[in-house]
């Protein structure tokens, strides 16, 4: 499948959320780690977008996970680059 450039322009837009602690994770792993993924991954990543904010705050600002283990693993993913910077993706 592959995402296209298009594709990930509307991820880096998707990844703007208005609330500034998860705009200060997901931007940065959408511009700077999104295309180092694998092509799985980065339809997980997708699918991480579509959830909503409630969900995705308390998933990256509490001990909280999703149920789905593919959007589980993501968001360590994204944390652990978060903490770590660059090398961690």
């Amino acid at each position: 499948m592959g995402f296209s450039e298009d594709d990930v322009k509307r991820l880096q837009w998707r990844s703007r959320r208005g609330m500034l602690e998860l705009d200060f994770l997901l931007e940065p792993f959408t511009r700077e780690a999104f295309c180092s993924l694998s092509e799985d991954e980065q339809v997980v990543y997708s699918r991480l977008l579509e959830c909503e904010d409630p969900d995705l705050f308390s998933w990256f600002m509490s001990d909280q996970k999703p149920a789905d283990p593919e959007l589980a693993k993501m968001v360590q993913k994204v944390l652990q680059r978060g903490r770590y910077g660059e090398g961690a993706a």
